[in-house]
């Protein structure tokens, strides 16, 4: 059977609680991350607290009730949240992915919107599936990857090709939740929480004015839109391992005054080599946050002045997120390393750490490739790897 897209996938409605602190999701989900751990998705009602303090609103144009924030902001609460839990800030860090929409025709957009600005979207890009053009469309079947917070979302995309009008460029067609069997096949070391299951599509028609091209022109202007889309979109998964980095340096700093070993050695805190390499990364990790976020305040200012960000701009901001992201990992491993026999129990936090700090340097955008591509590109070369801007 086929199924048309006549009404909003999932518009929802006014969210934004001033009753409801950043602090007060916080202590909840230190009281439930097991719990998201152990059912591997962070559910529809903690997502729902998510947007009462405004993270899926934070990508929203203004024109649609939205209140966008500056990267930066946004990314320093995604890197809070992930400080206590890394699978809910990788959730919560897809509320910017309502930047993608901006590529729809803004009609298409006010449909979304017109119950209110908080949106939760998800998708499932890769790999890429055919869909054979229609009349109003194109006819989706198939099977997508790694379709992170998809328990919790009200719109989700799968990917399909581009043509000639795309310049190359994938599409996302976006479908109601309805529409979509979620496959929970989620089953891995870290992150364990993010429910980025599979999602499988049964011939379902979807109007052309449903689909966007990733990273492709958008038809709203505001600043928050002429920031380069891929690259924030790598930044958001970055500071999830900063966070999850963060969490692993706290722990380290706070157990090594008490922790002794079962040998009769010294404790943590009164052996040298603990002590220079915790400092050591600290020292690490401070260091490419702060890059990091003097990245984003620079470009964001470029665009808020009206102008585009540079090809360079762009391949710094990509660089800086693929060194914090590996940083991070770097900084967790280490501590593990130096932290004796206690973190190979599976439930130990450094090892649930050192799994959660692996997933973002693992990710395309986040990748080794990305040194090449920017650094071709900090050398006046076009980028060697596909979709860097």
């Amino acid at each position: 059977m086929v199924h048309t897209q006549e009404a909003a996938p999932g518009a929802t409605p006014r969210f934004a609680d001033a009753a409801v602190t950043f602090d007060d999701v916080l202590a909840e989900l230190a009281r439930r991350r097991a719990e998201f751990r152990e059912q591997r998705y962070v559910p529809k009602d903690f997502v729902d607290r998510l947007k009462r303090i405004g993270l899926y609103r934070a990508a929203t144009p203004a024109r649609f009730g939205g209140e966008p924030l500056p990267p930066a902001e946004f990314l320093d609460r995604i890197e809070r949240i992930s400080v206590v839990d890394g699978s809910t800030g990788w959730v919560a860090s897809f509320g910017s992915a309502l930047i993608y929409l901006a590529a729809l025709p803004v009609e298409t957009q006010a449909k979304i919107y017109r119950d209110g600005p908080d949106v939760a979207f998800a998708g499932g890009l890769f790999p890429i599936q055919a869909a054979e053009p229609t009349d109003r469309g194109f006819r989706v079947d198939g099977h997508w990857k790694f379709a992170s917070g998809c328990m919790g979302a009200d719109i989700l995309g799968v990917g399909i090709p581009g043509d000639e009008s795309t310049a190359g460029k994938p599409r996302t067609a976006l479908l109601r939740p309805d529409q979509v069997e979620i496959v929970q096949n989620w089953d891995v070391v870290g992150m364990r929480g993010t429910g980025s299951f599979d999602l499988v599509v049964r011939d379902v028609e979807v109007p052309r004015e449903w689909t966007f091209i990733r990273g492709g022109e958008t038809t709203v202007d505001e600043p928050l839109y002429r920031y380069p889309v891929i690259a924030y979109a790598a930044q958001v998964l970055a500071v999830v391992g900063a966070g999850v980095a963060r969490a692993a340096l706290d722990h380290a700093e706070e157990v090594g005054s008490g922790y002794a070993g079962v040998t009769g050695a010294p404790k943590l805190a009164d052996r040298p080599y603990y002590r220079a390499e915790v400092a050591a990364a600290e020292a690490a990790l401070r260091s490419a946050r702060a890059w990091f976020y003097e990245l984003s305040n620079e470009v964001w200012e470029t665009v808020v002045a009206g102008d585009p960000a540079t090809d360079e701009q762009n391949a710094h901001l990509r660089l800086a997120s693929a060194h914090l992201a590996r940083t991070a990992s770097e900084v967790v491993g280490r501590l593990v390393e130096i932290s004796g026999t206690a973190p190979i129990y599976r439930d130990h936090p450094l090892q649930l750490l050192l799994g959660d700090a692996l997933v973002p340097k693992q990710h395309a955008f986040l990748g080794p490739a990305m040194y090449d591509a920017a650094g071709a590109v900090l050398m006046g070369l076009p980028p060697t790897t596909p979709g860097f801007r």
